[in-house]
């Protein structure tokens, strides 16, 4: 079966193309621009990839190899109501998808148990963590993660594996076409507002993906939120509990995900606690997680409040280890985000000693909606004159580089993808 991706470089589509040619499938893709995740796929054998989503691409990888099957991603429709590659795949009788389709295709077919991990934030820490704890006890796993990590690719399709450990993205409600044998809920306060219109609705959203779920594991306050009580197939944790803070793990945050990711093997596994602590305790990170570019700068993913701050915990821990200076790069990711968040940010960046705040990185947005400058979101901050307005250039590229010769921490915190200041840092600053 030859199957097309169309948005190959997403943090979605690329892992599951790498799985479907690990599980025997023929692949090809197209993403809008070039990515060091596209660079990634080409290295592992992925190389028929077309940058363009355009038609005349598809007719070409089409005439190569019929294709059968097309996998899209969400943002294709998003941003084109009448995409190039769709048209084709209709006028030439080839299936279309989005991603959790062909998902479920694998994993039915291969007899795998679904692990999901999901929540606004810190899943993909918990997934890759997860994913650890399976390497560490040598069981096989397969599994697809939004993010890089040292220890394996972002996607995998291993012969023999019992679990399939998935980050169950919400984002165009993807989550919602699982039924998991285990599902661990991470953290929910309400995000991708152009999907989710109402706190309520996003709300039952995660109430209706626990109900597919076998088994469920969450934080007690998440359980509130949602209106939860605990039941057989649902079990509630305390986020107090003194065992957390007994992991080596830098940040608040990054505690909370080891305890989930420990319960989650613990029940799957029978392996005790005290292993999977020892284990964990040794786990390398993930890209983008306060990721070291450089002696004293690092990059971080976070993009809402409650990313925000939990970045903010691991960094302020790692700064006070040298008695650094912490100083922040912050892009925000969306315009359309920042008009539901504008009053969230307040103390998040509590802690810091300077904030250098860019434009929004613009993505899927709403052409009719405003876009707000840096200083108008700063206003919103509770420290009066924490953050500043900044420029992606070279100003800021001497102003950080000033920074780290004087010692400082610098951390950039930002959730875009090609053409973000994280991309931005990899290439003017990291060595």
């Amino acid at each position: 079966m030859h199957i097309f991706f169309s948005g190959i470089g997403g943090t979605g589509i690329g892992p599951l193309a790498l799985i479907a040619k690990q599980a025997g499938f023929d692949v090809s893709g197209s993403d809008k621009q070039d990515s060091q995740y596209i660079r990634n796929l080409q290295k592992h054998g992925v190389t028929d990839i077309h940058i363009g989503q355009t038609r005349k691409n598809i007719e070409v990888a089409h005439a190569r190899q019929p294709l059968d099957w097309l996998v899209y991603t969400s943002a294709l429709t998003m941003e084109n109501r009448e995409p190039a590659e769709l048209q084709f795949c209709a006028e030439h009788g080839i299936r279309v998808s989005k991603r959790d389709e062909l998902l479920n295709f694998i994993i039915k077919e291969k007899n795998l148990k679904l692990l999901a991990v999901a929540g606004t934030h810190g899943k993909s820490s918990t997934t890759a963590m997860a994913i650890w704890l399976f390497k560490q006890l040598g069981l096989p796993v397969s599994y697809s993660v939004g993010a890089k990590i040292p220890f394996g690719d972002m996607g995998e399709y291993v012969s023999g594996s019992e679990y399939f450990v998935y980050e169950a993205d919400e984002f165009d409600r993807n989550f919602l076409a699982f039924e998991p044998f285990f599902s661990v809920i991470t953290g929910v306060s309400w995000d991708h507002h152009e999907i989710f219109r109402t706190r309520e609705d996003y709300q039952q959203a995660f109430c209706e993906f626990i109900s597919q779920s076998k088994h469920t594991i969450l934080w007690q306050e998440d359980a509130d939120y949602l209106g939860l009580e605990p039941a057989g197939n649902v079990a509630v944790f305390p986020s107090d509990n003194p065992h957390i803070e007994q992991f080596k793990l830098a940040g608040h945050y990054n505690r909370l995900d080891a305890w989930l990711a420990v319960q989650a093997l613990h029940q799957l596994t029978d392996t005790p606690l005290e292993t999977l602590m020892q284990h964990i305790n040794q786990f390398p990170g993930l890209q983008r997680r306060m990721e070291q570019l450089a002696p004293n700068l690092y990059t971080d993913y976070a993009h809402t409040p409650e990313k925000i701050r939990g970045a903010m915990s691991v960094a302020l821990e790692l700064a006070a280890r040298k008695n650094q200076p912490l100083i922040v790069v912050y892009e925000p990711l969306t315009n359309r985000r920042q008009h539901y968040m504008i009053n969230d940010y307040k103390d998040c960046f509590r802690g810091a000693a300077q904030v250098y705040w860019l434009p929004s990185y613009l993505a899927r947005e709403d052409p009719n909606q405003r876009i707000i400058p840096p200083d108008e979101l700063i206003a919103r901050l509770s420290e009066p004159g924490l953050a500043m307005p900044a420029a992606m250039d070279e100003d800021l590229q001497r102003t950080i580089q000033a920074h780290l010769d004087k010692g400082d921490m610098v951390v950039g915190m930002a959730g875009g993808g090609g053409g973000s200041l994280d991309e931005w840092l990899r290439q003017t600053l990291a060595h």
